[in-house]
């Protein structure tokens, strides 16, 4: 089952502030939200985590 979260639970998971988080984007560069109705909007918990997973990533890429 795909579980949505609000943009509250993604800005604790990431640590990222609502902008930069609306920056990436629209950048193409964090996952995009889906449309609830009306300006409700919720995000796939699954692709937030992935992208967290991917930040780890890179940063031990850089440091090996």
């Amino acid at each position: 089952m795909t579980r949505l979260i609000r943009k509250e639970e993604v800005i604790k998971l990431t640590g990222l502030s609502k902008s930069s988080i609306y920056d990436r984007m629209n950048a193409g560069k964090f996952p995009k939200s889906v449309p609830l109705g009306g300006r409700s909007v919720a995000w796939v918990e699954s692709e937030v985590t992935l992208w967290v997973e991917s930040q780890i990533a890179q940063r031990d890429e850089v440091t090996a």
